[in-house]
């Protein structure tokens, strides 16, 4: 894991979350982006090398509504870039973690993604993000 990539952060109201972190940053978004596969609408936000990421949900059974539900609003995980997403969760794995899928699947801002389940890192859901080559 080379840097810590981003910080996702569960909202109810993308349009209204925006409104705050432009404010909290001083920057405005810098991109929307709808991820059909994991049932959200993402906005990123950059400031110096950091990065935000919120998220709302497009399915009242989805992952971030579901997180809501059972946690509310606030940090869903916390993302780490890899140079190699493959050679990452194969050591992962080998070291007793367990991943939420098998193979990267795509994610928002062009990159490949993993998660780590929360009960295999103290409660955090971990992401492993690596540009995507493609």
């Amino acid at each position: 894991m080379t840097r810590i990539e981003h910080i996702g952060i569960a909202v109810k109201d993308l349009a209204a979350a925006e409104e705050i972190y432009a404010r909290l940053l001083g920057v405005p978004s810098y991109k929307r982006e709808a991820v059909e596969s994991e049932g959200v609408i993402t906005s990123f936000f950059k400031t110096g090398p950091n990065k935000i990421e919120l998220l709302e949900s497009t399915k009242a059974d989805g992952p971030i509504a579901k997180a809501i539900d059972k946690r509310g609003e606030g940090i869903h995980h916390i993302a780490f870039e890899v140079a190699d997403i493959r050679a990452e969760m194969d050591r992962l794995k080998a070291e007793g973690f367990i991943l939420l899928n098998e193979e990267p699947k795509r994610g928002a801002d062009n990159k490949l993604v993993c998660f780590v389940h929360p009960k295999s890192a103290n409660g955090v859901l971990v992401e492993l993000c690596q540009e995507n080559p493609e």
